[in-house]
C-alpha cells in the first residue's frame, strides 16, 4: 500500500494486464476485408521477376498474377489493384499501350476477372506513367510540360478500355485537375455506371515512391512536382477532396499513408464516403530492410504501421503485405 493511500485512483494499466483483456478493449481492429493488394504484371516474362528494392514483391507473369489473386481471395483480402508493366519497346509519348485493349493491363484485368469473378474487387490503376517513354503521368506539350487537358482525353479512353476489360473500380492517380469528372463521364457514356471511381484525391510528390519506380519499370527523368502535391501543404488536400467529391468520386484515397496520417485523419473526418490509404513502396521497403538487419521486429512493425493507418481513419488500406497479413489475422 502506498503511503499516499489510494493514490493513484485511476489506473489505466488495469486494462492492459493480459493479452485477452487488451484484445477485448482494443479501440482499433484490423480485418482482412480492410486490405487491398497492389500487384504488378509484366509483359513478356516467363517467370515472376523479383523487385530488388521491395523484397518479397515481384513483377508477375499472367499465370502468377492469377495465382496471387486466388491467394488473396483465400486469405480474405477485399481487393487487388493492378499495375501493368509493358515491354520497353511499346512505350511512346502518348502511352498508347495503356489504352490498347490488348495491352498488358487490360489483358491482366481480363485474366483476374476470369479467375476470381466477383470474389475479389478488381481495381485498375488509371494513369499513363507506366506506358509513356518519358515516364510522366500525362501527355507532354511542346515545351515538355504535362498538358492537363490533353491528358484528360487519354484518361477518358483508359477508363473505358479498363471497364471493358473487367475492372470493378478504376483509380485515376495522375493528379490532373478534373480527372474524376472526366473519368466518371467517360464511363457513363458507355453505360458503365456500375464501375466505381476510387479517386487518388491526395497524392504527394513523395520521396517514398522510390522503389515503385523499379516495380513499374519507370522511364521518368525529373520529378512530378508540378502536378503532385507539395508535402508542406495540408489544407490543399481538403480542396482536392471537395473537387473530387463534386466530380463524382465514390471513394477517396490518401497516398502515401504513413507520413501523412494527419492529412488522412482530416480527410476521414470530412467525408461520408469510404476512405482508402496507400502504404507505399518506400514504407514497405524501410520495414523490410530494417527487419532484414535485425533492427526491428518485422511482424510487429507491419501490424503497428497498419493499425496506425486504420486508427487515423482509413476504411481500406492498400499494402504489399495484404495477403500475408490477412492470412495471419484469420489464423
Amino acid at each position: 500500500m502506498s503511503k499516499y493511500g489510494s493514490f493513484p485512483g485511476a489506473r489505466p494499466r488495469r486494462l492492459r494486464a493480459t493479452p485477452v483483456l487488451r484484445r477485448m478493449v482494443a479501440e482499433t481492429r484490423l480485418h482482412p476485408a480492410d486490405l487491398i493488394l497492389p500487384a504488378f504484371v509484366r509483359e513478356g516474362v516467363s517467370a515472376p521477376v523479383p523487385i530488388g528494392t521491395m523484397p518479397g514483391v515481384v513483377q508477375h507473369t499472367r499465370d502468377s498474377l492469377r495465382a496471387a489473386a486466388v491467394e488473396a481471395v483465400t486469405a480474405g483480402v477485399s481487393g487487388i489493384m493492378l499495375f501493368g508493366v509493358p515491354e520497353e519497346g511499346k512505350k511512346d509519348a502518348l502511352g498508347t499501350a495503356g489504352t490498347d485493349p490488348d495491352g498488358i493491363l487490360q489483358v491482366a484485368l481480363r485474366d483476374v476477372r476470369a479467375e476470381v469473378g466477383d470474389e475479389l474487387i478488381v481495381m485498375s490503376d488509371l494513369c499513363l506513367d507506366e506506358f509513356t517513354d518519358h515516364g510522366h503521368c500525362g501527355v507532354l506539350d511542346a515545351d515538355g510540360r504535362v498538358d492537363n487537358d490533353a491528358t484528360l482525353e487519354r484518361y477518358a479512353e483508359m477508363a473505358q478500355v479498363q471497364a471493358d476489360a473487367g475492372a470493378h473500380v478504376v483509380g485515376p492517380s495522375g493528379m490532373m485537375d478534373g480527372q474524376v469528372g472526366v473519368v466518371r463521364d467517360a464511363l457513363d457514356q458507355i453505360d458503365r455506371d456500375d464501375v466505381a471511381v476510387l479517386a487518388y484525391t491526395v497524392k504527394y510528390a513523395s520521396a517514398f515512391y522510390g522503389p515503385f519506380r523499379e516495380a513499374v519499370g519507370s522511364s521518368l527523368t525529373g520529378d512530378r512536382k508540378t502536378y503532385q502535391q507539395d508535402p508542406a501543404n495540408a489544407r490543399e488536400s481538403l480542396r482536392e477532396l471537395a473537387l473530387d467529391l463534386e466530380e463524382g468520386a465514390d471513394m477517396v484515397m490518401v497516398k502515401p499513408a504513413g507520413p501523412y496520417l494527419d492529412v488522412l485523419a482530416q480527410v476521414a473526418r470530412a467525408v461520408d464516403v469510404p476512405v482508402a490509404a496507400y502504404q507505399i513502396s518506400g514504407e514497405y521497403a524501410m520495414v523490410e530492410a530494417a527487419a532484414e538487419r535485425g533492427w526491428i521486429d518485422r511482424d510487429r512493425a507491419i501490424l503497428e504501421s497498419l493499425l496506425g493507418i486504420k486508427r487515423a481513419g482509413a476504411n481500406m488500406i492498400l499494402t504489399y503485405w495484404a495477403t500475408e497479413v490477412a492470412r495471419g489475422l484469420r489464423g
